[in-house]
C-alpha cells in the first residue's frame, strides 16, 4: 500500500479537460467540425449547482409546510454551461447572436437539433463520473 501520501492534494491526479465534436453543424474555415472543450466540475461547484436547482414548494393543504423540489432541466442546463470551456458561453457577442442573455439559455439554443443537447449532456455526465454507480466502482476496485 502507498499509505496516506497517495491522498495528499499534491499527489492527486488532475482531471484534464477533453475536446470533442458535439455537432457537425459548427465547422471551421476548412469545413471540419469544430471541437468543444469540456472541463470536469469539482464537487463543491456541483453542490452549488444542485442548491441553485432546489426549491422549497408548499405542500397543498398543509399550512407552512414545504417539500424540496429539484429542477432536473435547470440542473442539466447549468451543468452543461458550467462544464463548457469552449465555446465561451458567456461571450456577449455569441449570446447576442442567439438573442439570449445567459450561458444556460445559450447552450440549448446552440444545440437546438433534437438529440444534440441530450447527447452532449450524456457526455458531460459521463466525463464528470455520474455514469458509474457505487457498485461499478467497487467491482472495478476489486479487479
Amino acid at each position: 500500500m502507498g499509505g496516506l501520501s497517495a491522498f495528499m492534494a499534491q499527489n492527486a491526479k488532475k482531471v484534464e479537460n477533453i475536446k470533442l465534436v458535439v455537432s457537425d453543424r459548427f465547422v471551421d474555415e476548412e469545413g471540419k467540425p469544430e471541437q468543444w472543450e469540456v472541463r470536469c466540475l469539482s464537487s463543491d461547484e456541483n453542490d452549488v449547482l444542485q442548491r441553485d436547482c432546489t426549491r422549497q414548494v408548499p405542500i397543498p393543504g398543509k399550512r407552512n409546510q414545504y417539500r424540496q423540489a429539484f429542477d432536473n432541466t435547470l440542473y442539466g442546463r447549468k451543468l452543461a454551461a458550467a462544464c463548457t470551456v469552449y465555446p465561451n458561453l458567456n461571450d456577449a457577442e455569441l449570446q447576442d447572436s442567439y438573442k439570449v442573455k445567459c450561458a444556460e439559455d445559450l447552450i440549448v439554443k446552440l444545440l437546438s437539433v433534437p438529440g444534440e443537447y441530450a447527447s452532449y449532456l450524456d457526455k458531460i455526465m459521463e466525463f464528470c463520473g455520474f455514469d458509474r454507480s457505487l457498485r461499478d466502482q467497487v467491482d472495478e476496485a476489486k479487479n
